[in-house]
């Protein structure tokens, strides 16, 4: 056995030995960093040391100090498990070790892409002429989205950024509701846009359509002149309550006034993939791009964020690059859709875990987490003093314990018995326990015994 072999089979052992532990294990990790520094040793050694030892040592010394993320009871943020067939794939993207770049020199990984993209479009109902590029995760997504967006509305208006800049061109309007994401201003601040106007959103964070439309028909905010190049982001799926945008009247009110609409979906936009669900995307479809996560509903592994856009030659023109060294396509190549140049086989995964589950799998997924959801908000209200904040309508529930600080107490009691990890958040400037449902592997007895650890809290 070569030091390669044994290395892949140390790790294979310490995997394994790792995802056995996940229904028993304290969800939280139980030790500091200080404590991981120590057992792996700060000093880089002089000597070279066998990679099966090297691997022994990093599982080994790293184990107290993980955080069971791909086990079922994990409820802090949106993130998803690794469905058993994405994991597999994704140890094959690390073994195949691709630059997934050019058609030319990885033809295996364009047509996995190629598959994929078009297997995503048609599960989420969008436009199957739509170019769908694979990025790091939502961020990166809605960055790439919205440099489509940015460049495509300038163009419009005579300029071209691309060639010009920014400086000296007519300024961009960017319009959101109150309840974005932040990394809605975060993609913002990057493309050197600034923070968006926002517009007033309900108690759930949809944005209201009226005072969409009165935005959009006024003159941007210290300009005295018309609306200008303007972008308007919605939201499928608030970060708090789950909530969806009503499309069907957003996206009207953005078309008559000719901006471009783009939508945040890191992990509602899944919504489309279940019948019982899509309702909640209707008009969804009428946007001009979208990004979403598939390290969070799909549940394949980090990092693989989509970015969709309907008009192919406005992301080529964003995204793409010339070098005189590249071997590139007529057809064009995965480097025209992202902003990066070396990445991983982020397309593999995806395949493997659409091809896992198929179009019933997909949307069962979906429904399956929809409904701990909903037995979470069941289960909370019976909680004496407990009150449940958002109508839960997909995957997320907000709770409040009473006051801020019965919440907060019910929330530290939580993390320290181990049971399971759910994270505190303010919402309308109140404290809430926040849990997003997200893994594939969250069972039935998963939800039961973290809302009998729950109510041990509360008591």
């Amino acid at each position: 056995m070569d030091e390669r072999e044994a290395a892949l089979r140390q790790a294979h052992g310490h995997a394994v030995r790792w995802l056995a532990s996940l229904s028993d294990r304290p969800v939280p990790a139980r030790a500091p960093v200080d404590e991981i520094v120590r057992a792996l040793g700060a000093e880089l050694p002089d000597a070279p040391s066998t990679p099966a030892d090297v691997v022994d040592l990093l599982a080994t010394a790293c184990e107290p100090g993980l955080t069971a993320f791909p086990g079922g009871r994990f409820y802090g943020f949106v993130v998803g498990g690794t469905e058993p067939a994405a994991l597999a794939a994704d140890w094959l993207v690390s073994a195949w070790d691709q630059n997934c770049v050019m058609r030319a020199v990885s033809p295996a990984y364009t047509a996995v892409e190629e598959i994929a993209g078009a297997w995503l479009l048609d599960l989420l109902g969008l436009p199957s002429a739509c170019a769908v590029g694979f990025t790091t995760g939502a961020t990166m997504a809605n960055f790439t989205c919205l440099t489509a967006a940015r460049d495509t509305v300038l163009r419009r208006a005579g300029w071209n950024v691309a060639h010009d800049g920014l400086t000296g061109g007519p300024p961009v309007r960017v319009i959101a509701g109150q309840g974005r994401h932040m990394a809605i201003d975060l993609a913002l601040r990057y493309l050197g846009l600034g923070l968006p106007e926002l517009v007033p959103a309900d108690g759930q964070g949809r944005i209201d359509p009226e005072a969409l439309r009165r935005t959009l028909t006024g003159s941007a905010p210290g300009t005295g002149e018309g609306p200008g190049p303007t972008i308007v982001i919605l939201q499928a799926g608030d970060i708090h309550s789950g909530a969806f945008d009503s499309f069907p009247e957003t996206v009207r009110a953005a078309r008559e006034a000719d901006a471009w609409v783009h939508v945040d979906g890191a992990f509602g936009l899944w919504a489309a993939a279940s019948p019982a669900h899509a309702h909640l995307t209707e008009g969804c479809a009428q946007a001009d791009s979208w990004a979403t996560d598939a390290h969070k509903t799909l549940n394949v592994p980090y990092d693989c964020g989509l970015a969709v856009v309907r008009d192919p030659s406005a992301l080529r023109s964003a995204m793409g690059l010339r070098g005189e060294y590249l071997i590139q396509h007529e057809h064009g190549d995965p480097v025209d859709k992202v902003p990066e140049l070396s990445r991983r086989g982020r397309a593999f995964t995806v395949w493997a875990a659409l091809r896992s589950l198929g179009r019933s799998g997909v949307a069962d997924l979906v429904d399956r987490l929809c409904r701990h959801a909903r037995t979470f908000a069941t289960g909370i209200r019976a909680i004496d003093g407990a009150t449940v904040l958002n109508d839960v309508v997909f995957t997320q529930v907000c709770a409040e314990f009473g006051d801020d600080e019965r919440t907060d107490r019910v929330l530290d009691r939580l993390l320290a018995e181990g049971t399971a990890w759910i994270s505190g958040s303010t919402w309308h400037g109140r404290r809430v326990m926040r849990i997003s449902v997200s893994n594939w592997s969250t069972t039935d007895e998963d939800v039961a015994r973290t809302l009998a650890a729950i109510r041990r809290a509360a008591s």
